[in-house]
């Protein structure tokens, strides 16, 4: 074990270091937990208007009219996950443009600006994301070059207001980058593609996301996440660039599934990993902390550290556990903290698949209790029990290896 440690430290840290500090992944990650708030929102108006409760249902009906009432959450939907590729262009445009000390507002537009010259106008909901993020980088990245040329920058007297001055500044910049932009579609009429948002969604994204259905992705997306914490990297936020591009294109067809009567469509998303999987947070750690209560208390070290770290783990903040431990770099714990929620995983995803809970779509705040996001993402009672299935299968996993690290500190 300490050979692979070692051989990992050497070749796999420096490069996923490298990696989560790309510039291009952290500004879509940025941009997709900008995102985030306005996706739970749109999440909490589907859930008005679908909630499966008949009473709820007739009670409304009743109340504000035969299905007139379904336009308040019809509206919280479209003003979020409606256009959601929108925001994200935006964001990403801003976040980019920041990284390079650029304009960044001025950023965001020429983004928006290269979208909708691209095509965007036909995919402004998840369907359009692939698409946004391409223009977002690609336009900024144009944007910031001819910025940096100075024989393109009108440069304005000292008398005029610096709002007026900026805007002359990026004239000739952005009518270069548009112009650029504009081109594709024009080659693309010319090759019969009509609607390039839809065509692309069609042969790159929709198959994207099948990754988010099936036993693959239960095994390699949780081992992903936890191989990376296990070095002290935050394996949620490398990946987060990644997994958006999967999850939230899913949640949206999940919604619009639900929305229309139909079984969701994809399982393995979000809401799914923070109900059932990110239990305390990333690696399952409240059955790492359950496991030191019930066997490791007797070491003073080992239950001072769980007794501080306990309060925050119930609401998935688990870094004085990963750090504070340590679970970093902690040999014995490799396995369960490793391999433990890929477990968990494949439990949940094969109970799903079986019927037994319905599929998570509900979109939770990553910070939501252990059992109660259960219940919550997939409103039911059985996601709450799948979640207690769960926890309690993260406490038997981590139990054996809690008590070789008790005998080891008591040897000393």
């Amino acid at each position: 074990m300490n050979k692979f440690v070692a051989v990992m430290e050497r070749y796999f840290v420096p490069v996923a270091a490298k990696l989560g500090n790309q510039r291009y992944l952290v500004a879509i990650r940025d941009a997709f937990v900008v995102s985030m708030p306005l996706m739970i929102l749109g999440s909490f108006g589907t859930l008005l208007n679908t909630l499966p409760i008949p009473a709820y249902q007739n009670f409304m009906n009743n109340l504000f009219g035969a299905e007139k009432w379904i336009a308040f959450g019809n509206a919280l939907s479209n003003g979020t996950f409606g256009i959601l590729s929108l925001l994200t262009v935006a964001a990403l445009g801003y976040n980019l443009g920041k990284s390079y000390k650029a304009d960044a507002l001025t950023c965001a537009i020429v983004a928006v600006s290269s979208f909708f010259v691209f095509g965007g106008s036909t995919g402004l909901n998840s369907k359009g994301l692939f698409i946004a993020l391409i223009c977002g980088i690609l336009s900024t990245e144009l944007f910031v070059r001819l910025s940096n040329n100075h024989k393109l920058v009108l440069k304005m007297p000292d008398g005029v207001p610096p709002a007026v001055g900026k805007a002359f500044e990026a004239l000739f910049p952005s009518m270069i980058t548009l112009a650029i932009f504009a081109l594709v579609p024009l080659v693309c009429a010319f090759a019969g593609i009509e609607d390039i948002v839809n065509s692309f969604y069609e042969l790159v994204q929709k198959p994207f996301m099948g990754l988010s259905n099936n036993l693959f992705a239960a095994i390699v997306i949780p081992f992903a996440i936890q191989i990376l914490w296990f070095f002290g990297l935050h394996g949620g936020n490398i990946l987060a660039p990644f997994m958006e591009t999967i999850n939230t294109p899913a949640i949206d067809a999940n919604i619009a599934a639900l929305a229309a009567g139909d079984p969701a469509p994809y399982l393995i998303n979000k809401p799914f990993m923070t109900a059932f999987v990110h239990l305390g947070g990333a690696g399952a750690t409240i059955g790492l902390i359950i496991a030191i209560f019930l066997v490791g208390r007797q070491v003073k070290s080992m239950k001072t550290v769980t007794e501080l770290s306990a309060p925050a783990s119930l609401f998935n903040i688990n870094e004085p556990m990963i750090f504070g431990f340590p679970i970093v770099l902690n040999p014995i714990l490799f396995i369960p903290y490793v391999f433990g929620p890929v477990i968990l995983c494949v439990v949940a995803y094969l109970a799903t698949r079986a019927g037994l809970v319905p599929a998570a779509t509900f979109v939770l705040p990553w910070n939501i209790p252990p059992i109660i996001g259960g219940v919550l993402a997939t409103q039911s009672w059985t996601g709450g029990v799948l979640a207690a299935f769960n926890l309690v299968l993260s406490v038997v996993i981590y139990l054996p290896f809690v008590k070789v690290m008790v005998k080891q500190e008591l040897k000393k």
